[in-house]
């Protein structure tokens, strides 16, 4: 028996790893697929988990890192292939606001969907990225800066004057 059991509580882990392959290559049935097979994975190797090299939120997305790097999930999933689901309010601008940032993104080179995926999909602090990209925590801060100041300059240049404070308040 392990000492400590890296799913022992999946009902906090599965939406956050979710989360992230859904930043990573869209949302929909094959970011479930990859949640999946990342769960299924981690219960086949629980025993090779470590808590001293991370916690069970980190080891998990490494696991779905992998499984993206490795090519048998799609990458950046066509935004017209998975519909967004209604929200309350103005569906219209929602949907147009979520379309926008999915567009913004996806337009950002690698590392920094990369960060992005890890800091709001996953839900990860800095120090918590560090760890899952074996990177300084100083590094990723400047790196995420970085990112966010890129997407928020794309963000701009894509959206109508109009639009651009209710998108930004987003990120």
């Amino acid at each position: 028996m392990l000492a400590r059991d890296p799913l022992a509580n999946p009902e906090r882990l599965i939406p956050r790893v979710y989360a992230y392959v859904a930043y990573r290559i869209g949302d929909g049935p094959d970011a479930e697929d990859v949640t999946s097979d990342t769960f299924e994975r981690a219960l086949r190797y629980r025993a090779s988990y470590d808590p001293r090299r991370g916690d069970p939120l980190n080891w998990l997305i490494g696991i779905a890192r992998r499984r993206i790097a490795a090519g048998t999930a799609p990458s950046n999933a066509d935004l017209e292939q998975h519909p967004e689901a209604a929200a309350p309010g103005d569906v219209g601008d929602d949907a147009v606001r979520r379309l926008t940032i999915s567009a913004a993104v996806a337009s950002l080179d690698d590392r920094d969907r990369e960060l992005i995926a890890l800091r709001y999909g996953a839900d990860l602090t800095a120090r918590q990225i560090a760890s899952v990209l074996e990177l300084r925590t100083n590094t990723v801060e400047v790196a995420l800066h970085r990112a966010l100041g890129r997407l928020r300059q794309r963000l701009g240049a894509a959206e109508g004057a109009e639009h651009r404070s209710d998108v930004r308040a987003e990120l």
